[in-house]
């Protein structure tokens, strides 16, 4: 996956979330979507086993390490449950800080 295709796609996902939300919620049915930050899954792997690239995404991720697909799981949990039944639009952000740096 090239950059340019990744970004694409990411910030199109953002911009559906937000298209169906609003064409949606009157009849009751919320739209959320997780941006997940870098994680260590098969589409990482050639940067996790790089060492020199793999520390200078380190160097940048606040919570200074890769993000572990369990990571997630509070998001997903939330936006599944009661908790979240007026959270529409939005575009939770999991990333251990790279955002808000």
């Amino acid at each position: 996956i090239t950059v340019p295709g990744y970004a694409a796609s990411k910030g199109a996902v953002g911009q559906l979330t937000k298209a169906l939300s609003n064409e949606w919620a009157n009849q009751g049915v919320n739209v959320n979507a997780i941006a997940p930050g870098y994680m260590r899954t098969d589409n990482t792997a050639a940067l996790q086993a790089d060492p020199v690239r793999s520390k200078e995404i380190i160097s940048r991720i606040p919570a200074g390490r890769w993000g572990e697909p369990s990571d997630l799981e509070g998001a997903i949990v939330f936006l599944a449950s009661p908790a979240s039944d007026y959270v529409s639009g939005h575009v939770m952000t999991v990333d251990g800080g790279w955002c808000g740096r």
